[in-house]
């Protein structure tokens, strides 16, 4: 009985588990770009988004490229960098001792579970961290309508998203497939304005959306929704552009054997979030 027990838990992959689970729950890293780094700390450069145009001088605020005189000197353009420093985060966790008793005596599924929470753990507090850069670093604002999304009669959720997305295209990014992080709450006003307010209105509307599985795509957005985000506050952003995961140390996991006595699963990731095109992102208040 014992022999078998252990020979059941030795053949799980420990590492591939882990690695499945947290490519399961990290819901927000997939819309970053992840790059690795060799350093913890890292010094990086976020540069002024938009087009170039010549500086204005007294007198002068038109663009001085534009039908430049025969013969002149070109007008100097150039871009504009703020120098960064960030440092790599370390996200480490372990389970408490699992006594061999139990190990042997137990489905394997019991370990597997220990092994997903403790990923899951990990993994929650980096999605914490990101949706926490992303909300304080973008550039771009506004306010909700009305009184917010709740507002029967003021709120207009959609006004909002294409609020969001005219800010962001203004700053020559494309909007086409925006991405939007919101609470869970959000997501209930939202389908409530959708089909109950707007769907009696628009003949077939709540029955096509539902039956489309529209819900996790609305125009141009995608609808991410996770309890990480704030409920008073939607996140919208060019995916992949906005922001930078760095990998310093990608998820790991280690089993810590206590001859005789039991085991324990350990979990480690190390990496950080730079937020680098401040103007690929907008947030959207009072929602």
């Amino acid at each position: 009985m014992t022999q078998t027990g252990q020979a059941n838990i030795r053949g799980i992959d420990i590492q591939k588990v882990a690695t499945g689970y947290a490519d399961e729950e990290n819901i927000f890293k997939q819309f970053l770009t992840v790059t690795p780094t060799s350093a913890r700390e890292i010094r990086w450069y976020q540069k002024t988004a938009g087009f170039l145009d010549s500086s204005d001088t007294s007198g002068i605020t038109a663009s001085m490229i534009a039908n430049t005189a025969e013969g002149s000197q070109p007008v100097v353009i150039q871009p504009n960098w703020t120098r960064m420093t960030s440092y790599i985060r370390e996200y480490f966790a372990e389970s408490p001792f699992i006594s061999d008793e139990d190990i042997n005596d137990s489905d394997p599924d019991v370990y597997t579970t220990i092994v997903r929470d403790t990923v899951r753990g990990v993994e929650n507090q980096i999605d914490i961290r990101i949706y926490s850069q992303m909300s304080g670093s973008f550039a771009l604002s506004g306010n909700a309508a009305g009184t917010g999304w709740g507002d029967a009669t003021n709120g207009n959720p959609i006004q909002d998203l294409l609020s969001g997305s005219r800010l962001i295209r203004t700053q020559r990014y494309d909007t086409s497939n925006l991405v939007v992080f919101m609470h869970p709450n959000q997501t209930q006003t939202l389908l409530t304005y959708l089909i109950t307010t707007k769907g009696s209105s628009i003949p077939n509307f709540s029955s096509d959306l539902v039956k489309s599985g529209v819900l996790l795509r609305l125009l141009n957005f995608r609808l991410v929704e996770s309890a990480n985000c704030d409920d008073k506050t939607i996140v919208m952003f060019v995916p992949q552009r906005a922001a930078t995961w760095k990998t310093f140390l990608g998820i790991q996991t280690a089993v810590i054997d206590n001859p005789l006595i039991g085991k324990k699963i350990r979990c480690k990731e190390e990496g950080e979030i730079l937020v680098t095109n401040i103007n690929a992102g907008c947030t959207i208040k009072g929602c």
